[in-house]
Formats: structure tokens, C-alpha cells, sequence
């Protein structure tokens, strides 16, 4: 009987052999490895794979490399193809003011306006 159990035991042994992983297999292809059913993954490994797929593929994001000189000319240039003509702007309004002059002792003091108590 014992001999019977032992056989049983070293067949589901010889049955658990853990499919080969391919050398030097970067993570995107294994884990779609594993969705496909190719191939059977510990949590382990699926949750490594699963970690170091930001380090070993760039995120897709949209660049632009420019060699403009300038932004208000590159501006410009883009009004001008676009057929749309700019509005007239308005000068910008100067505020003329008096400055008050401050001695710096007068500066280094708290202001008191701005306390509460």
C-alpha cells in the first residue's frame, strides 16, 4: 500500500515540472506569454513582471523637438499661415503712482497693520 502511495506521489511530482522561461525574456512578451496561454506563471513571477515593466518600457507621450529662434516670432509666423487676422490690442495701461519710501528699520519691524491682536 505504501508502495502505491509513494508511486502516486512521484507522478503528480514528475507531472508539477514548471515550464522552461525563455532566456533573457523582457516582461511585456512574458506576460503576453501568459495571456495567450503559452505559458503557465507563479504570482511571483507575474507580479515582478508586472513591477518591472515601467523600467524596462518608456511610457508613450507625445514630444516635440523644435529649433524656433523665437516664441513671438514662431507665433507670428503661425497667425500669418493660419489666415486669421490678429485683432488690434491695446496698449497696455501704465499705472502712474506715488512710491512711498520706506527706511529699512521701518521695514525690518513686523507690520502692525496686519496683526490681529
Amino acid at each position: 500500500m505504501a508502495d502505491a502511495v509513494d508511486e502516486v506521489l512521484n507522478r503528480i511530482e514528475q507531472q508539477k515540472v514548471e515550464p522552461e522561461l525563455p532566456e533573457g525574456i523582457m516582461a511585456l512578451p512574458l506576460l503576453q506569454m501568459a495571456y495567450r496561454g503559452q505559458v503557465k506563471l507563479t504570482p511571483q513571477q507575474a507580479r515582478c513582471a508586472i513591477e518591472a515593466l515601467p523600467y524596462e518600457t518608456p511610457k508613450l507621450s507625445a514630444t516635440a523637438i523644435t529649433t524656433m529662434d523665437s516664441f513671438p516670432e514662431a507665433l507670428e509666423r503661425a497667425i500669418i499661415r493660419s489666415g486669421i487676422k490678429p485683432k488690434a490690442l491695446p496698449p497696455p495701461k501704465v499705472i502712474n503712482g506715488t512710491v512711498e519710501q520706506v527706511s529699512p528699520e521701518e521695514m525690518k519691524k513686523p507690520f502692525q497693520r496686519y496683526r490681529r491682536f
